[in-house]
């Protein structure tokens, strides 16, 4: 399966699975009154649009570049991540204003037992499809799928502290404390919109981070040096390396010295055997290398030693 399909299929996983829940929720907030179950269902609506524009922002990711987007559309995926980042962050906020109202005025929750299955079955598809997603997020190297298998992974352990808050509330209400069991519901919303906030926040700050032209992660720059080590007898130095990622996509650029005796045709042999070597270790990337003949300013030329390379 190549590379597209294997995206494609888990955008297509994602929309499935969170419109199965969307559908499941429904269901158990008409039929349970629950405040948890309802802001629950409000992340997975959050969820189905943000998947339906991922995916179109994985379609357009894969854009050539052209005259007005001379490196491509790779950074629609990091758009997707800040708008779901922020859009998380908002629900949180709204989820946790509403949760201290209920708190002041409590409802009674209906049938917990409908809201306890129904937010086990969100358990279960949330973890599936996080693992689904984040396998395929890690082979394609692209971060609105990891932000998205993120998020379901996120929605698995609200759906947990739902479920668990529903068996708490069954468990406080038989053993005759029913006041105290209406204040369960308010309490885990708050306790869901906590969880939702910190690695929404985090998200957030790194698509911001990485739409402002982050360089490549500390891994590909060790690979580009260790590239630049296995050909260091091909050139004299090198000078201006500069990465930066756009979605799944990365760019490295940098300069190399070389030799004052060298012909165009070597300089190409060694560019060429760099750049694929690049490309090998670091995958969808983009790789320029310019060339600078020996300026004759090295330690060598200065003590009036002999260059190294004029006898190769």
């Amino acid at each position: 399966m190549s590379l597209k399909k294997d995206m494609m299929l888990a955008v297509k996983v994602s929309l499935f699975s969170n419109v199965v829940l969307c559908v499941i929720k429904v269901f158990a907030m008409i039929i349970v009154n629950s405040l948890a179950i309802a802001a629950d269902l409000g992340i997975s609506c959050v969820a189905l649009a943000v998947s339906i524009i991922l995916y179109y922002a994985i379609k357009m990711a894969d854009k050539p570049a052209d005259f007005f987007h001379n490196y491509g559309y790779g950074k629609v995926e990091n758009v997707c991540e800040l708008i779901e980042g922020s859009v998380l962050i908002g629900l949180a906020l709204a989820m946790s204003f509403e949760a201290i109202l209920n708190i002041v005025h409590v409802d009674e929750i209906k049938s917990p037992v409908i809201g306890l299955i129904c937010s086990f079955l969100g358990v279960v598809i949330n973890f599936w499809g996080a693992s689904f997603i984040l396998k395929l997020a890690k082979k394609s190297s692209s971060p609105a799928l990891k932000a998205e298998g993120i998020h379901f992974r996120l929605e698995g352990y609200i759906s947990l502290s739902i479920t668990l808050s529903f068996a708490f509330y069954m468990v406080v209400v038989r053993t005759g404390f029913s006041a105290i069991a209406n204040y369960i519901d308010p309490v885990a919303t708050l306790l869901v919109s906590a969880i939702i906030i910190v690695p929404s926040a985090r998200l957030l700050k790194e698509a911001f981070m990485k739409l402002l032209d982050a360089s490549i992660g500390e891994a590909g720059q060790m690979d580009v040096l260790k590239v630049l080590a296995k050909h260091i007898d091909s050139y004299c130095d090198f000078k201006d390396i500069r990465t930066r990622t756009a979605g799944r996509k990365q760019f490295v650029d940098l300069h190399l010295i070389m030799p004052e005796h060298s012909s165009l045709k070597d300089a190409h042999r060694v560019i060429a055997a760099m750049e694929n070597d690049i490309l090998s270790a670091i995958p969808e990337s983009d790789v320029n290398i310019r060339i600078e003949p020996c300026k004759r300013n090295c330690t060598f030329h200065k003590t009036n030693q002999q260059c190294p390379y004029d006898s190769r």
